[in-house]
């Protein structure tokens, strides 16, 4: 099926209500009773649409190899279900679903058979559902096709923005609630220090018939008292404390700008020469590497002191599955391909090779272990209100540099995919600032698709 805007509109719609019907139809099985499991108040479920979608773009090359299609469903459903149901928690300050009691979980927000599921999906959809549904939306009149994608958006954004305004009424009605609690709860903690001496025997007693358990229970203990470590900087006003919205935005500054470095050396190493490995025609940055290091620290930062093993195994996956994305996002997008392995071993539509997915599993483990405590505490350390502006100057002109980037490709790509004169001022500025030779020295392993 070849994918386009209009078509990716319906099959969010589609798999965003199917989603919903089988996810209540499965819940009402098990429950005995209706469970509405989407957190808006229609009949839908987004993350079943981003779903949906994400195997549409990202999976219909992988059609004829249906290992790596079911690897790839399983990897890609992991990480919308961890990403959906971290976003919901921190927007609602509730979870929607808690796989914490499940043996084969991660995070609560993901159980671990159920992408197994969801792999079989991804393998059923790209190679039945998804040429079905194409066809089926083709014999739809286009005009009559746009009304109802139009009216269907339509009533899920006034959907969205009534569920979010009733739970910020709800969540205020629950502070006023937690105010009033507060008085009974001071009188049931003289009760809970009389357990504390039963309690305490008792764990000892766990903790010599069961040893396994000790070394979890320190495991707990250190992740507790790191978390009270991060209020305390808090409430002492120190800048980007812990995994916060501004400690992601410097590592992504510093992951992006080391490496570039890194590849350029690397290059200079394996080549004999040097050459840009930059995302954006303004400065040294890879925003691959950058996006990398925030998505390793947001997903792993929970994880961070579990063993090397772990880390290097859950780096080289998702690693490689982000390399994919990363790869068949700026081809459909600019038209033009960043990198290309197909002449080196073990590769994938020359998009990833097993080589540099181990190289992410070790970048992993070197980041979580050794950079990212030292930056974290580096970070820190910048006064809080310098560091807030400091930060937003950065994500201004980082957002600036990547527009000019876009806006340069797209016109480079047209100069030699477009036989056509140039017509307009843009066109004029981006090739007069960007010419072919510019270009290349930027991009000097891009390879345009004609």
């Amino acid at each position: 099926m070849e994918v386009t805007m209009y078509k990716l509109l319906w099959i969010f719609a589609i798999f965003a209500f199917v989603g919903w019907v089988i996810g209540t139809a499965a819940a009402a099985f098990r429950e005995k009773k209706f469970v509405d499991v989407g957190f808006l108040f229609g009949p839908w479920c987004p993350a079943y649409g981003f779903g949906g979608v994400m195997f549409a773009v990202f999976l219909r090359e992988l059609k004829k190899e249906l290992l790596f299609l079911f690897i790839g469903g399983v990897v890609l459903s992991f990480l919308v279900s961890l990403a959906t149901g971290f976003v919901l928690e921190k927007i609602f300050h509730k979870k929607w679903w808690d796989y914490s009691r499940k043996k084969f979980q991660f995070g609560g927000y993901v159980n671990l058979p159920y992408t197994v599921v969801w792999g079989i999906t991804a393998v059923v959809c790209v190679c039945f559902v998804n040429p079905f549904l194409g066809k089926m939306i083709e014999m739809i009149p286009r005009k009559i096709g746009e009304i109802i994608l139009l009216v269907l958006y339509i009533v899920l954004a006034i959907d969205f923005a009534g569920t979010v305004a009733s739970f910020v009424a709800v969540n205020k009605r629950i502070r006023k609630l937690t105010i009033i609690s507060s008085v009974s709860e001071n009188l049931q903690k003289a009760a809970d220090e009389m357990g504390k001496g039963l309690v305490g025997w008792t764990l000892k007693y766990v903790s010599r018939a069961y040893p396994d358990l000790e070394a979890k229970k320190l495991l707990e203990a250190r992740q507790e008292q790191e978390r009270q470590a991060e209020k305390a900087k808090e409430k002492a006003g120190v800048f980007a404390v812990g995994c916060s919205f501004y400690k992601l935005v410097c590592l992504f500054f510093i992951g992006a700008f080391l490496g570039d470095i890194i590849e350029t050396i690397f290059c200079w190493i394996t080549m004999g020469r040097l050459m840009s490995r930059s995302s954006v025609v303004y400065g040294d940055f890879s925003i691959v590497w950058g996006l990398g290091c925030v998505l390793l620290t947001a997903i792993l930062y929970q994880y961070r002191n579990r063993s090397k093993g772990y880390i290097f195994i859950f780096g080289t996956v998702v690693g490689g599955v982000y390399e994919y994305v990363c790869s068949v996002f700026t081809e459909i997008v600019f038209g033009t391909v960043f990198w290309d392995y197909s002449k080196i071993p073990f590769n994938l539509g020359g998009r990833i090779n097993l080589l540099f997915c181990f190289f992410w599993g070790i970048v992993a483990v070197l980041w979580l272990s050794v950079l990212y405590p030292r930056l974290s505490r580096l970070i820190e350390k910048i006064p809080k209100k310098p560091g807030i502006i400091l930060s937003w100057i950065m994500i201004v002109f980082m957002l600036f540099d990547m527009g000019m980037s876009s806006l340069a490709l797209c016109r480079y790509t047209e100069r030699h995919t477009e036989e056509q004169e140039v017509t307009t001022a843009v066109d004029d500025f981006f090739d007069e600032h960007f010419p072919d030779e510019r270009m290349k020295q930027i991009y000097p392993k891009a390879i345009l698709r004609r």
